[in-house]
């Protein structure tokens, strides 16, 4: 039976089609944008998209979107899908999730499949460590790297590692069905981090730190105004406490995770300016 993944135009879902397509699965890939001729479209706000993605498909990787959530489940479930492999979010797990803007996303989506006849996995990564790519143009045009929170501290996981674990859960047993958050090894500050790049390309990076108004006002520019205070609220609290460290490729796959280091170097071209 063939599986479906959705946002082929993501990092984590090109990595999750290569991986099955390497390993002899049937995929077909789908984009709510798509490009080239393997790509078809489904749009969850378009439910005229539905049949012809989810026809013959017993397994999806599923990016979440609210928006026709409910329409997909129902589609889903009468084209003989049994198992959808969601791409959550840890913020679901925050105590103000059903308000939080960076969660009610996610948390609409595992609520739909939740009550779904579907098996469902929930893989809830922590912060990418391709967030990093926000300070890419300020780090190529030689400008300091101005952040209210430098010390806030988290545990940044390579998109690689998301889509080995995403894999593993489409075509195996040991996950299905969970719910698993998911995180680097190595918990790194903001300032870590940029010192990381700061070594990969040879040269200084500045950082200055700001004020949390001056920093809402920055972000503000291109950012919703409740997106920005919950960002900011939750590197205030990450400056506190240390990072947590939940479930690795080291505790799910016995395979070390990827360092932010790593994704540093392979992405270097990225801050060149």
């Amino acid at each position: 039976m063939t599986i479906l993944i959705t946002g082929a135009r993501g990092k984590v879902g090109q990595g999750v089609a290569g991986r099955l397509k390497s390993a002899g699965h049937p995929v077909r890939v789908a984009s709510a944008e798509p490009s080239g001729d393997d790509v078809i479209e489904l749009k969850l706000n378009r439910p005229e998209t539905f049949d012809a993605a989810l026809d013959g498909v017993d397994q999806v990787f599923l990016y979440p979107e609210p928006d026709g959530i409910d329409a997909f489940v129902k589609t889903a479930e009468a084209a003989g899908v049994s198992h959808i492999v969601l791409l959550s979010s840890s913020s679901v797990l925050g105590p103000n999730a059903d308000n939080d803007p960076l969660a009610s996303h996610s948390l609409a989506v595992e609520r739909a499949l939740t009550a779904s006849n579907l098996t469902c996995t929930f893989l809830r990564p922590d912060a990418f460590a391709s967030n990093a790519l926000g300070w890419a143009y300020f780090i190529g045009q030689n400008m300091p790297i101005q952040l209210a929170y430098p010390d806030a501290n988290i545990a940044p996981i390579h998109p690689d590692d998301i889509a080995d674990i995403a894999a593993e859960a489409l075509t195996g047993e040991a996950l299905k069905g969970r719910s698993i958050t998911l995180t680097g090894a190595h918990p790194l500050t903001f300032r870590e981090q940029l010192a990381v790049i700061s070594n990969v390309l040879d040269r200084e990076i500045p950082v200055e730190k700001i004020s949390h108004a001056e920093a809402e006002r920055q972000m503000s520019r291109y950012m919703p105004a409740p997106a920005v205070s919950s960002l900011l609220a939750l590197w205030a609290a990450a400056s506190a406490e240390p990072a947590v460290i939940a479930d690795t490729t080291e505790t799910l796959l016995r395979k070390p995770a990827r360092t932010f280091e790593q994704w540093a170097r392979e992405n270097a071209a990225a801050f060149s300016g």
